[in-house]
């Protein structure tokens, strides 16, 4: 009785354990992790205002002390840590859930403005040229789609261009000078 008593009370505590673990939330990005989910998180961050460092992929300094706010503003363990809750209320928050996301491009992207020589104050689609505006190969992404572009933020494809054919984008900016700082780069363009 007593060997039984003892297994009954072993088993107990290793159900306990497992269950314990099981239930446990996954850490997806921490303090020196690098990768695609902490770039993600790190654009989600910045679109709820609380972290303004490079979209990067690199968990360093600023993204935890980002990631610190919001946990304490959401009345969250402080821990630095992100895990799956954590993960699907900043993707509510910021309404940019990445894992919705349709489709994933790498892109070359090049800066523009209304004050080009060229350009108009109007877009493709009648739309007024502003920062948020992207003009897109409409073959390869329909006018009207929303996007994420990486170190850019949320655009909405709005506009055509000559030279926008395939895998290029250009951005619009509110004046010609963003538009030269941002100039041309690789960038990772969501489809929303």
């Amino acid at each position: 009785m007593k060997r039984f008593a003892r297994w009954l009370l072993l088993a107990s505590l290793l159900v306990c354990l497992l269950s314990g673990t099981a239930f446990a939330s996954t850490v997806i990005a921490k303090y020196g992790s690098q990768g695609t989910k902490v770039e993600q998180v790190q654009a989600m961050l910045q679109q709820v205002k609380l972290y303004y460092g490079p979209v990067d992929g690199d968990f360093g300094k600023l993204t935890l002390e980002a990631v610190k706010q919001f946990q304490r503003k959401y009345r969250l363990s402080a821990t630095g840590m992100v895990d799956k809750n954590m993960y699907k209320l900043l993707a509510q928050k910021s309404k940019l859930d990445f894992d919705r996301y349709r489709k994933v491009w790498v892109m070359e992207a090049t800066g523009y403005s209304a004050q080009d020589p060229g350009n108009g104050s109007r877009t493709a689609t009648g739309m007024y040229l502003r920062k948020g505006i992207v003009a897109v190969d409409p073959l390869l992404i329909p006018l009207g789609t929303r996007l994420y572009i990486v170190g850019y933020g949320e655009a909405i494809a709005a506009d055509t261009g000559g030279a926008i054919r395939g895998n290029n984008i250009d951005l619009a900016f509110n004046t010609h000078g963003e538009a030269l700082r941002w100039g041309r780069r690789t960038v990772k363009v969501y489809i929303l």
